[in-house]
């Protein structure tokens, strides 16, 4: 918006005395200037609304007075703290996100698709969530089957769309992997197809997945982002795509500014939910959040780089589905089932072995910044 009022301006004082006035206006051309005030108006957004919104989830009871699971398993936790804390605070992330995205960015396919991503996975979420509050237990939230059959029809039709656009088919048809300089298959459109829907589905449930301990997914997500800021702007700049031998992917300089806005808008909600949480994220935040990682992912042609600069998400993602099927497999085998881990995802086995929970969130924060360098390493690495 902003962008495109610079724009008129400029053409509308050309000539005249106010010409000089507007000029300053140039700077928004520039993507990275663009991308920093993103991140500032959505950090400042979500501080100054946060707490006026979150007395407004406590008025309209959305609240969880049910028991974590953790708790409920025994792990060293106070039982009774989380229980009355308003939850759905993704629709706070996911407003002020959407809000600075459409004012600092500049109206494209990428941007579209992005957007059309989180308000589709948000509404997934708010259902799961609200039906879950609404009965005031777990159980009665969305069904993985639904989960799965939107999450899937969503990818599907982003990979589609990607393969029939002229100028997006390449992101799908062309295979490009970690450290290697050309694509390892082009022309192959049903594998690209494939890829961009695990990438988007698996994000999406990964995070949420990791969404269980207080300032937990939301921080691994920041820093995730950011790896995937640097990987947006450089194949969005013709120049400097060609000096590093990275695939140049026209218009994806937007999507630097859609990820500022989501780093900014995720440390906004940080600060109400790091230790003790004053409000929790829910399904409506996590699944949105996730899939946002996924689709820029997609759409910078890198989302084998998300495997790695989201390691975090993937180690969770994989305990769950390694206690599942190990659980499965061994009572099958055994008439009893066995697990692998103490308790999944991750985060709960290693406070199962006594680690409090604020420890395992900056240990996971640290090893979440140790993925981010290694994918960062890739740039260079080829």
């Amino acid at each position: 918006m902003l962008y495109t009022l610079s724009i008129w301006l400029r053409s509308w004082a050309q000539g005249t005395e106010w010409a000089s006035v507007v000029s300053p206006l140039r700077v928004l051309e520039y993507v990275s200037f663009r991308s920093a005030g993103a991140a500032l108006t959505a950090l400042l957004l979500s501080v100054a609304l946060g707490p006026r919104f979150f007395r407004e989830l406590v008025r309209w009871n959305f609240g969880q007075k049910y028991q974590d699971p953790g708790a409920k398993q025994g792990i060293a936790m106070d039982p009774t703290r989380k229980i009355g804390v308003p939850t759905m605070g993704g629709l706070l992330i996911v407003l002020v996100l959407d809000l600075t995205a459409v004012l600092w960015g500049r109206w494209n396919t990428h941007l579209q698709l992005t957007l059309l991503s989180v308000l589709v996975l948000a509404g997934l979420g708010f259902y799961d969530d609200y039906a879950k509050v609404a009965k005031q237990s777990r159980e009665a939230g969305a069904t993985e089957r639904l989960k799965l059959i939107v999450q899937l029809g969503l990818a599907a039709f982003i990979g589609l769309y990607l393969w029939w656009n002229d100028a997006t088919r390449p992101l799908v048809s062309n295979i490009m992997v970690p450290f290697l300089k050309e694509p390892v298959l082009t022309g192959a459109a049903w594998l690209g197809i494939l890829i961009t829907i695990g990438t988007i589905v698996g994000s999406s449930n990964a995070v949420n997945l990791t969404d269980g301990l207080d300032g937990l997914a939301i921080g691994c997500t920041v820093i995730t982002s950011s790896v995937l800021l640097v990987f947006a702007y450089l194949v969005g700049n013709r120049v400097f795509a060609g000096q590093l031998l990275l695939p140049y992917v026209d218009g994806a300089g937007e999507l630097a500014v859609f990820t500022a806005a989501l780093i900014g808008a995720g440390l906004g909600f940080l600060w109400f939910n790091c230790h003790p949480a004053q409000v929790f994220m829910g399904d409506t935040g996590a699944l949105a959040l996730g899939g946002a990682l996924g689709i820029i992912a997609v759409l910078v042609h890198q989302p084998f780089v998300l495997l790695i600069a989201g390691g975090v998400f993937v180690a969770e993602a994989l305990s769950v589905l390694i206690q599942r099927s190990w659980f499965k497999f061994t009572r099958r085998r055994y008439g009893t089932g066995r697990r692998v881990f103490l308790m999944a995802p991750l985060h709960y086995h290693f406070m199962k072995k006594g680690w409090y929970e604020a420890k395992v969130t900056i240990r996971f924060y640290i090893l979440s910044i140790v993925c981010a360098l290694v994918a960062l390493s890739t740039i260079k690495l080829r």
